[in-house]
């Protein structure tokens, strides 16, 4: 990689910035947070998530997750349950306003993307991001992977 460290960090910050700045500018309209959004993106699946997962994948603290997911209980549109398979967890899932709401969210978010998807397919984006996140893991790129959130996952350094 030719590029310096620094100008790659630099780019992939500033189009993150970016990119959650668009999507915030068609959430508010909806009184939606984009960690809002997050959450109720996991939520979608209809698999229910516990708390972990929801931090994980919303990219947040614990205690800020319990705030919002309290948020989104109180907005009715998720709902909380005992996990059936260990009765010390609780899973959140999404209400059928919440997936009614998500639907909406959805559909206005890709509509005010739909120009970028001309830039670059959403394949190649993908791949391109999913392999460079692998060889900062120090992955094999060639091989599949899931895509990881970087909570939970190993510190990244240098080698001694």
């Amino acid at each position: 990689m030719a590029r310096r460290p620094q100008d790659l960090l630099h780019l992939l910050t500033r189009a993150e910035r970016l990119a959650v700045r668009r999507v915030q500018a068609v959430l508010e309209d909806f009184d939606c947070s984009v960690d809002a959004w997050r959450v109720l993106d996991l939520l979608s699946d209809g698999q229910g998530h516990n708390m972990t997962a929801l931090a994980d994948h919303a990219f947040l603290p614990a205690p800020s997750l319990t705030k919002l997911v309290d948020q989104l209980v109180d907005q009715n549109l998720v709902f909380r349950r005992v996990d059936p398979t260990d009765r010390r967890r609780i899973l959140a899932h999404l209400t059928p306003r919440g997936k009614q709401r998500w639907q909406l969210l959805l559909r206005e978010v890709r509509s005010d993307w739909r120009d970028l998807a001309q830039l670059l397919p959403d394949e190649e984006l993908d791949a391109l991001l999913a392999r460079l996140a692998e060889a900062l893991e120090g992955r094999d790129t060639n091989v599949p992977a899931a895509v990881t959130t970087g909570r939970g996952e190993r510190a990244v350094g240098r080698v001694r």
